[in-house]
């Protein structure tokens, strides 16, 4: 099947519920490309398993909230580091000291958050049983 060329121009010209719909369609196909990834497959069997027991851990809406967007955060950093090692592999596959400096900055903040969600689950974990 052949490539559709997107014009960016058109999709700047929609608006209202034709907008949300294209928009839609493109956070899934992020979705999909960030399936391709190991990283973000093994985050989001993770996820199947954290999200209903945030609601057994948790004591409080606020505590379920804490504990399920910690596990969400780490999902949308892992997907940001994909497209910025993504978007710079596209400009070149070369070894530069910038790029290799973009892709050690966006894998610290995969590493920060997975620090922050283990940190909160510990501590939820801790409280629950100790």
């Amino acid at each position: 099947m052949p490539h559709k060329e997107f014009n960016v121009q058109t999709h700047k010209r929609r608006t209202g519920l034709t907008r949300m719909w294209h928009a839609l369609g493109f956070a899934l196909a992020g979705l999909r490309a960030g399936w391709g990834e190991t990283a973000f497959r093994q985050e989001t069997m993770a996820a199947f398993v954290l999200l209903p027991l945030s609601v057994w851990l948790g004591q409080t809406w606020v505590e379920i909230a804490v504990l399920v967007g910690s596990v969400l955060l780490v999902m949308i950093v892992e997907l940001l580091n994909t497209g910025i090692e993504t978007a710079i592999d596209r400009i070149s596959p070369e070894w530069h000291a910038l790029s290799k400096r973009a892709k050690d900055m966006a894998s610290a903040a995969v590493l920060l958050s997975l620090l922050l969600c283990a940190g909160i689950w510990a501590t939820a974990l801790y409280q629950k049983f100790i």
